[in-house]
């Protein structure tokens, strides 16, 4: 528990935010508890200070504040909010302010109780293997050890927060210490010397930046998805985002990415999401199967859940929490994919907070810092090579949930400017049953994909050619439509329904390797590159409809096997029978 550096009295209480008089100092984003008496005793309720003016102070609280009243007693810590970082943390379920929900659950009960903070790791034994001796000269974020953690090996590290240059005055032989053991010591300049564990601790809202440079982020990062990696990519250590009305399948993405994407950890931030998705999420989540090890996919991930029933200010607290650990795995050079769900949510709690401080408001009520806030929060994604050479990332996907599926409300708008990806989704096609619901024509990406530009370049063409024809048709209808632009748009509709569309059902199909992506492009664009020699559309139709057929079943042949390559002859062969040149404008 934090040692009380001050102590204050509430003068005012608005929903989960307080107002204390102070005397002496008090520090902006600095925690205090709020002391409450009740018949089961005294709960002390944690508090962040959000503004300070002359004497007084605002403090959000993170529970509920039923009960408190004027003249209660705040006792501030001069600590700001931190999480506790060390090993233990894969693998388990947090609460916005790093409660391990399942022991929470097993001291409380179904009903979460105010007041209970619990210890974040686990009280155990790990198996330390010092990589420093004594006499070393270290700085912050140096490894001093490691120890098996999952899958990896977690790098036992200087506190971020001591800024000189240090000698290992004394280092722990190898073999197994708990978390809260002395592992080393180290000594200062000035002869000072500081004890170290294993865990430390870190304020949430501060960047960590503990490494030696940022990179240029350009590895694509690969989900299985074919619309994604092929046309819409992201890039390890980029950012992206997923609009999207309700129910449009932002959260069934968000699984399906976190289970193939090409990276070491994944983080999840359920921020304000409903209940019974964050239930569905903790029950399948176990029981996926990690196609990297074969094990549990739990292994290697953090959930961090605040739904929608509890209180809004926390929902600020479990998108920092999330994004700090991020920061911290990356430190061990591995790559993160941090997906939060949904930063609408969050935007909802800062105009919920910024009217009860009675701040002048910004569009559609949101604070007028809102976009400086959502900035800042992507800004502390990316790439960075670390001081022994080594390189981490994190990656930030957020999902956004704008009203009605309207794409100029501010959250969206704000996260537009700073994002490097936009995967929108549409109603349409998710009520057209297609998956990924993303629209093509509506989303992009900054970042290289993983087929050749010059290729995906032409592609698109295709596709808005063909969308412009399909559009005039609906006045003119097909009649009026000359054969070359049918073809366009016959050409373009398969686009979409061979290759952008996957069939999550099908288990082939569902996760798509990028060899196999860059292989069936080849045809698709041999496909679209082509001239075809047709008299009639019903002709043409006929054709492509006969090639989409042959298509899905080709997607549902596995990689490499005699049925694939008799799919792929059939389709070939198709494409031969009717091909009388190539478009002279086809790259490749």
């Amino acid at each position: 528990m934090a040692e009380v550096q001050n102590t204050s009295r509430v003068v005012g209480v608005s929903g989960n935010m307080v107002t204390v008089e102070f005397d002496g100092k008090i520090l902006m984003n600095e925690v205090g508890y709020v002391k409450l008496e009740t018949p089961e005793g005294t709960k002390r309720l944690k508090s962040e200070v959000i503004r300070v003016r002359g004497n007084r102070a605002d403090l959000q609280v993170f529970e509920m504040t039923r009960g408190i009243g004027v003249g209660d007693t705040v006792e501030l810590t001069g600590n700001l909010l931190s999480v506790t970082l060390g090993p233990g943390l894969l693998g388990q379920v947090f609460d916005g302010l790093q409660n391990p929900l399942p022991q929470l659950a097993e001291e409380c009960g179904f009903f979460l109780d105010r007041g209970v903070y619990l210890e974040p790791m686990p009280d155990r034994e790990w198996e330390f293997t010092p990589v420093v001796k004594t006499g070393d000269t270290v700085t912050r974020g140096d490894t001093l050890g490691t120890v098996p953690e999952g899958i990896f090996n977690h790098h036992i590290m200087v506190p971020f927060n001591m800024y000189d240059t240090y000698k290992v005055k004394s280092i722990a032989p190898k073999g197994e210490y708990r978390v809260i053991q002395n592992i080393a010591e180290i000594e200062d300049a000035k002869g000072n010397t500081y004890p170290l564990t294993m865990k430390f601790e870190w304020p949430v809202k501060r960047a960590i930046d503990a490494y030696a440079e940022r990179l240029k982020p350009i590895e694509p990062m690969i989900t299985k998805v074919r619309l994604i990696d092929t046309f819409i990519p992201v890039a390890k250590g980029g950012t992206y985002c997923i609009p999207g009305p309700f129910g449009a399948g932002k959260t069934v993405l968000q699984q399906i990415t976190s289970r193939n994407a090409d990276v070491d950890v994944v983080i999840i931030a359920a921020c304000g999401e409903r209940a019974g998705e964050v239930v569905e999420t903790l029950r399948d989540f176990p029981e996926l199967v990690d196609p990297k090890t074969g094990n549990s996919l739990m292994e290697r991930t953090i959930i961090i859940c605040n739904t929608s029933s509890m209180p809004v200010a926390a929902r600020e607290a479990s998108v920092y929490t999330a994004l700090t650990l991020a920061e911290y795995y990356r430190q061990m050079g591995l790559d993160v994919l941090l997906l939060a769900d949904s930063t609408s949510r969050w935007a909802q709690a800062m105009r919920e907070m910024s009217g009860r401080l009675e701040e002048i408001p910004g569009e559609e009520a949101f604070p007028a810092y809102l976009e400086s806030v959502i900035a800042s929060f992507y800004e502390r994604a990316g790439l960075v090579r670390l001081k022994d050479g080594s390189c981490g990332s994190v990656t930030i996907g957020g999902t956004v949930s704008p009203a009605g599926g309207n794409f100029e409300e501010p959250v969206t708008q704000a996260t537009l400017k700073v994002v490097g990806a936009f995967h929108g989704l549409s109603r349409e096609r998710s009520d057209a049953r297609k998956y990924p619901a993303i629209d093509p024509l509506e989303s992009w990406s900054k970042y290289r994909g993983s087929v050749d530009p010059a290729r995906t370049d032409y592609a698109w063409n295709i596709l808005f050619n063909g969308n412009d024809v399909a559009q005039m048709m609906k006045v003119v209808g097909e009649e009026g439509t000359s054969i070359e632009d049918y073809i366009v748009y016959l050409k373009s509709d398969i686009l979409d329904s061979v290759y952008m569309q996957q069939n999550s059902f099908d288990p082939v199909d569902n996760a798509v390797s990028v060899e196999r992506q860059k292989h069936i492009f080849d045809i698709v664009f041999r496909i679209l590159s082509a001239e075809f020699d047709f008299q009639i559309k019903d002709e043409a139709r006929q054709y492509f409809n006969r090639m989409r057929q042959l298509f899905l079943d080709y997607n549902g042949a596995r990689w490499n096997t005699d049925e694939f390559a008799a799919k792929e002859r059939e389709i070939v062969d198709l494409l031969s029978s009717k091909q009388k040149g190539l478009d002279e404008n086809a790259a490749g």
